[in-house]
């Protein structure tokens, strides 16, 4: 029996993956388009990049937090929310302290030219979210939510989610 050309005899009897079609996939890619569109906000106008905004926008939002805080909000990686943190310090937007119950930890907030980076970022980002929000319909976004709850929930409960210890 001839073969199909796009597939070699060996591609038949393995399962296949259409990446595009892949939810993971789709769901990181969509947050990466989103997020570097967004990022055109703020990058140039204050040279901060997106794990600098994402620490910015929790500690503008939460107030003084410890770095492993702010990874757990952030689901950012300890590496990228360190790095993130010197850049924004470096730029006079963040100022560390040590704790006086534990040396070893370092408060974070935002400096005055943090906030005031922050006041200035976040009437954009709630434009810009609405602006994505005006994609849908009132009952398509009460959906989202929904099945953003849902999915949360159920990668969650997976193994290695956060609701299921591994």
């Amino acid at each position: 029996m001839p073969t199909s050309p796009s597939r070699s005899p060996n591609q038949c009897d393995r399962p296949l993956l259409k990446l595009s079609r892949f939810l993971p996939y789709q769901l990181n890619h969509l947050a990466e388009t989103v997020s570097r569109s967004f990022s055109q906000v703020y990058s140039d106008r204050f040279g901060i990049g997106i794990p600098e905004w994402r620490v910015t926008a929790t500690l503008g939002e939460h107030g003084q937090m410890t770095a492993r805080d702010v990874g757990k909000a952030t689901s950012m990686h300890k590496t990228k929310v360190s790095r993130a943190v010197a850049g924004l310090e470096t730029k006079g937007y963040l100022l560390r302290t040590r704790k006086d119950t534990d040396q070893r930890e370092q408060a974070l907030q935002l400096t005055d030219a943090g906030k005031a980076m922050y006041e200035e970022i976040v009437p954009l980002a709630n434009a810009y979210s609405n602006q994505l929000q005006d994609a849908l319909s009132e009952d398509q976004k009460a959906q989202l939510e929904d099945i953003f709850a849902r999915l949360q929930a159920a990668a969650e409960n997976l193994p290695g989610g956060s609701g299921n210890p591994a």
